[in-house]
């Protein structure tokens, strides 16, 4: 590792608010642990840990190339950042505020029958088809030196991404495999868009402070 641990600090809180908050990942997660139990639910956060982990790896190797080929691409990148930072802090804001009006979510439907193996593909499915695994690594490398970063950073970069969101979803499937508790962070779980929106915020006001 040749970076400073704060650069990889801040790209693992960004990707924890953004995977912790109400999503298609999250959403499938829930509803196979509610309705499948605990095997298709730990499938599910191990398809996810992985479905990141291998959007990290090619996102930075993307990019490392095109830094390498296009001058300006790292301000392009910034600023690129900035705007989609800005555009997920409104979308979580929104949505929010929607869930504190309504009191709360809608609970996912839930996926009878489904073992770990089914989990497991489900989740990669997502994962390779969600438009926000796109654009989050956009905003995410923009924070990230990628230019100087040596094959050790991203070996752990990725890692950390992989088992952050890993770790996320097994707590989610642990949690939610019980009516009970599902039924409470539906109620709540708008305040963890609230939180994301605010984080997101910050994030691309720390962007803009350092063009």
């Amino acid at each position: 590792m040749t970076l400073p641990w704060g650069e990889f600090a801040a790209v693992w809180l960004f990707l924890a608010a953004n995977v912790a908050s109400p999503g298609p990942n999250v959403l499938n997660t829930v509803a196979l642990a509610l309705g499948s139990g605990r095997a298709a639910g730990f499938g599910s956060a191990t398809g996810v840990g992985l479905g990141i982990g291998l959007w990290c790896l090619g996102m930075v190797l993307g990019v490392a190339a095109l830094l390498t080929v296009v001058p300006g691409a790292a301000r392009a990148m910034t600023w690129a950042a900035v705007g989609l930072l800005l555009w997920f802090a409104f979308r979580y804001g929104r949505a929010a505020l929607r869930g504190y009006q309504a009191r709360g979510m809608a609970a996912p439907q839930g996926q009878d029958g489904a073992g770990f193996g089914t989990g497991f593909r489900r989740a990669l499915a997502v994962n390779a088809v969600n438009p926000k695994a796109l654009t989050s690594w956009l905003a995410v490398l923009a924070m990230f030196p990628v230019a100087q970063a040596q094959a050790g950073d991203v070996v752990l970069l990725c890692a950390g991404a992989c088992a952050l969101s890993f770790a996320i979803h097994g707590i989610y499937v642990i949690l939610f495999s019980t009516a009970p508790a599902l039924r409470i962070y539906l109620r709540v779980g708008w305040l963890l868009q609230a939180a994301a929106a605010v984080l997101f915020t910050v994030f691309a006001l720390r962007l803009v402070a350092g063009a």
